[in-house]
């Protein structure tokens, strides 16, 4: 492997000046790389913050520089494209990146001398329906999330799995979740962790007003349908729905928003031997 890109989030990259390090390492060792970013890009609601002119048939790796949130963004800036990811992590915590940037002279090597491995971490797609038309679709690498407008309201929703009602949900919202997506809002929500290379498809109520409201486990195959209830009649936005943390759209009653799997995967790259299980640990 020889021509990558960088990804960089202008937030924790000023000037991208750890991108145009890693540029020269990259040189130096005999390959290729460019910047494909937009400067001063603000990561909500607001296009695409990969140049995706600098991204051209001969590149073989994007390496993204950031936290999860903008590898889930690079996720969907090169959905069309059959490029892998690598993260390295400027953020948190960071289950998505598979490096440091402590580390960075050792990754490029193994990238180098083709020293890596890729994972195919499958997508959802999510549809939304309003007055029997269809307003808005995304894919999305984490989860689709129905959640509350306003302060102290509840939102109700009934949850479908291929046209059978599996639960009426009274609270905060609904998480549908990719494995990948599983140590995000799902875990924080109560939700189960998930192996990655799982073929399934993870359900979790939010602060539901119930007692017995536990996540559900579904085929990854399965298609899932979220309507909108009417909560209170004076109330006119009941819900939204945000796909990967970045996209908002205001639901109202009689809404459905429909969630199957893509047809795209996104391809990230792993560099360590260390297992799920042992990064959970680390990071947790």
């Amino acid at each position: 492997m020889k021509n990558f890109c960088i990804v960089a989030n202008s937030d924790k990259d000023k000037n991208f000046e750890i991108a145009r390090n890693i540029v020269k390492i990259i040189e130096e060792a005999g390959g290729t790389c460019c910047i494909a970013s937009k400067e001063n890009y603000e990561f909500v609601n607001n296009g695409n913050p990969t140049n995706m002119d600098f991204v051209n048939n001969n590149t073989e790796c994007a390496l993204v520089l950031g936290g999860d949130g903008t590898i889930i963004q690079a996720a969907k800036d090169f959905f069309d494209k059959d490029i892998p990811l690598l993260g390295i992590n400027l953020g948190t915590l960071g289950f998505l990146a598979e490096t440091e940037l402590s580390n960075i002279h050792e990754t490029v090597n193994k990238l180098i001398n083709d020293e890596y491995t890729i994972e195919d971490r499958f997508m959802l797609t999510g549809t939304i329906e309003s007055s029997g038309n269809i307003v808005f679709s995304d894919n999305v690498l984490n989860d689709v999330v129905v959640g509350r407008t306003g302060f102290s309201r509840i939102i109700s929703c009934k949850v479908f799995i291929n046209d059978e009602l599996c639960g009426c949900y009274h609270g905060d919202g609904v998480i549908v979740s990719t494995p990948t997506g599983s140590t995000g809002y799902n875990l924080s929500a109560g939700g189960p962790i998930v192996k990655p290379d799982s073929k399934l498809m993870v359900i979790t109520p939010i602060c539901s007003h119930a007692l017995n409201s536990r996540s559900i486990v579904t085929d990854m195959n399965d298609t899932i349908r979220i309507k909108i209830l009417e909560s209170k009649k004076t109330q006119k936005d009941e819900a939204i729905a945000t796909f990967d943390g970045r996209t908002d759209i205001k639901l109202k009653a009689g809404d459905i928003i429909e969630i199957n799997r893509s047809v795209k995967t996104t391809k990230l790259m792993k560099m360590s031997k260390a297992g799920f299980f042992d990064v959970i640990r680390d990071k947790l």
